[in-house]
């Protein structure tokens, strides 16, 4: 199981979020890159990059950042939020990020989608963020649709080619109470896909019991606010 550690950017500094509440944030660095090197000389084998001004909105808005983390990492890495076109993939990947994640747009526009998977391939990620298993887009500001639900959409993902997908429970996210473990069984068990878990994760026995779903399609988990917040060390979910 690949241990991913999560760099949110605000306004070029590190924050973390309350299940995504743009009101409920806490800042604990000043330099994306510096975050990002730690991580990286600690063993993280890849990194997990979001654009918090981008997700809100429309377009990446840190591209600065993330240009400077590329450059002092020295690992893989990811990038999400605000990603709403192709020609916007293109440029993420030409810059040097290995994987491109994609929310919201993946989740309103069909075409796109498709698109996207035919064109990229495995260079592209979808994540679905769910609260009460319905798909969350903008942000996590609004639900998608009229209540589309996140199992349905993960049958979509698979149906059209992708084999992994990023899923967040909104619910979960930033406040420490263990991942939704059954949520995330589930979603696996019936799109057929591999998952990424997001969202929850505050303890070493959270990532055992996530290690333990390997056989049900867990991959990997991507853990933020328990690292800065010293639940446990980078070296000690490695080991686990």
């Amino acid at each position: 199981m690949l241990i991913i550690p999560a760099i949110d950017i605000k306004a070029g500094q590190v924050v973390r979020l309350t299940q995504g509440k743009f009101d409920q944030q806490k800042v604990y660095a000043d330099c994306p890159a510096s975050m990002a090197k730690h991580w990286a000389k600690l063993g993280a084998q890849f990194l997990h990059i979001v654009d918090l001004d981008g997700a809100s909105g429309a377009g990446v808005k840190n591209l600065d950042s993330l240009k400077e983390i590329i450059r002092e990492a020295g690992i893989p890495l990811e990038f999400g939020g605000g990603v709403r076109d192709l020609e916007t993939i293109r440029q993420l990947l030409v810059l040097g990020v290995s994987r491109v994640v994609l929310g919201t747009r993946a989740a309103v526009d069909r075409k796109f989608l498709l698109e996207a998977a035919k064109e990229f391939g495995k260079k592209v990620i979808v994540s679905i963020d769910a609260k009460d298993g319905l798909v969350m887009v903008e942000g996590w500001q609004s639900v998608n649709g009229a209540g589309r639900k996140a199992i349905d959409f993960a049958k979509e993902l698979k149906d059209a080619g992708f084999s992994q997908v990023i899923y967040t429970d909104v619910s979960t996210d930033g406040m420490l109470c263990g991942p939704n473990l059954f949520g995330i069984k589930q979603l696996s068990k019936e799109s057929g896909l591999q998952i990424i878990a997001s969202g929850g994760v505050s303890s070493l026995k959270d990532l055992e019991d996530l290690k333990g779903l390997a056989d049900d399609g867990v991959v990997g988990v991507i853990i933020g606010k328990a690292l800065y917040e010293n639940k446990f060390t980078l070296t000690e979910a490695l080991k686990v």
